[in-house]
């Protein structure tokens, strides 16, 4: 999810100030000193078991977070157990600047339980809805950290939004994927797509016959992500999801988002299933039809509220920020149209 704002306000000094939001990173309070419910920092369901009968792709385990609506991912090859993990999250809450790991730390149980080892931590893109766990991962087991090559045209827009230095962005991802650049997971064999229209940078995960779509495309009765994020494209996306549709029927999709009403969440969909009926870009739907929608839902979407906390820590792979003083904190722009 993605914000609308205008960037020449945001980097204009005479419109623009900076509040330092401190940051609890890692710390855990006990439930009298937060003051609100525990669940509020992280709920994360059991996670779901997604087994393919094809040998050559993984066996799936999902994980949902309840208070960012994202899925994440524990990408499994059952004959050697080595995994990946895909878009993960660490908990965060904005009222009072408190970063906790419950559910990064129930992914690494369930790593344990299981016996798996971990090969990398993949991003599907820059999120600007939830902090990435990306880092506290690489710093638990020791583990690499991939992105698409274009992070650096997100970076690169950000920089002067947030005050980073062209240092900042040094050894922040380990690899940075080319498109159709290929891998192995175990015996698997995987393969990064460019799937932009969302975000520029944003990637899909090809294992065996399945998908990891981030948010290139939702589940069918969800449509499709925004696309007003600098450098989404709506015309992009529609694109993007048509390629994912021009694969074979079975072929499995698994989002990073779902927004259920009146249902369950859902992770998974295939190629035939989105192609019948996804509401924003299945058949029969036209690609000018598609992005008039797009851009109309777009123009009346409220910003994500924690689009500044995201992407100060995403496009830096997981790190958190510091002040002047070496301080963690985040910066929080201000749009204003009076000076005060």
């Amino acid at each position: 999810m993605y914000p609308k704002f205008p960037l020449p306000l945001l980097v204009s000094s005479a419109k623009c100030f900076r509040s330092c939001v401190p940051v609890r990173a890692f710390q855990h309070l006990s439930r009298s000193s937060l003051r609100i419910p525990t669940r509020r920092y992280a709920s994360v369901a059991a996670p779901q078991c997604h087994s393919s009968q094809s040998s050559d792709s993984p066996t799936v385990h999902s994980f949902f977070e309840e208070n960012t609506s994202t899925w994440q991912y524990v990408v499994l090859d059952p004959a050697t157990r080595e995994a990946a993990l895909i878009d993960t999250v660490l908990d965060y809450d904005p009222s009072s600047g408190t970063i906790s790991t419950t559910s990064a730390d129930r992914i690494l149980s369930f790593i344990e339980t299981h016996g798996l080892k971990i090969k990398y931590v993949l991003e599907t893109h820059a999120h600007a809805d939830h902090l990435t766990a990306a880092q506290y991962y690489k710093k638990k087991i020791q583990v690499p950290v991939g992105i698409g090559r274009r992070i650096s045209t997100v970076q690169e827009t950000f920089a002067p939004i947030y005050g980073f230095s062209p240092s900042s962005f040094v050894d922040t991802f380990d690899l940075l994927f080319r498109d159709d650049e290929e891998f192995s997971l175990g015996n698997l064999s995987c393969r990064v797509i460019h799937l932009p229209g969302h975000t520029p940078d944003h990637v899909g995960y090809v294992i065996g016959q399945t998908v990891f779509t981030g948010d290139s495309i939702f589940m069918p009765d969800c449509g499709s992500a925004r696309s007003d994020f600098p450098g989404g494209d709506a015309k992009a996306l529609y694109s993007s999801m048509q390629r994912l549709m021009a694969l074979p029927e079975s072929f499995r999709l698994f989002v990073g988002h779902d927004y259920p009403i009146g249902r369950d969440q859902l992770c998974m969909s295939t190629v035939g299933h989105q192609t019948d009926s996804n509401k924003h870009g299945g058949k029969g739907i036209s690609e000018s039809e598609f992005i008039a929608f797009r851009n109309a839902r777009d123009a009346v979407l409220g910003t994500p509220h924690l689009l500044h906390p995201s992407l100060q820590t995403n496009i830096r792979g997981g790190r958190l920020p510091r002040d002047t003083m070496g301080r963690l904190a985040f910066k929080i722009p201000i749009i204003t149209s009076v000076e005060l």
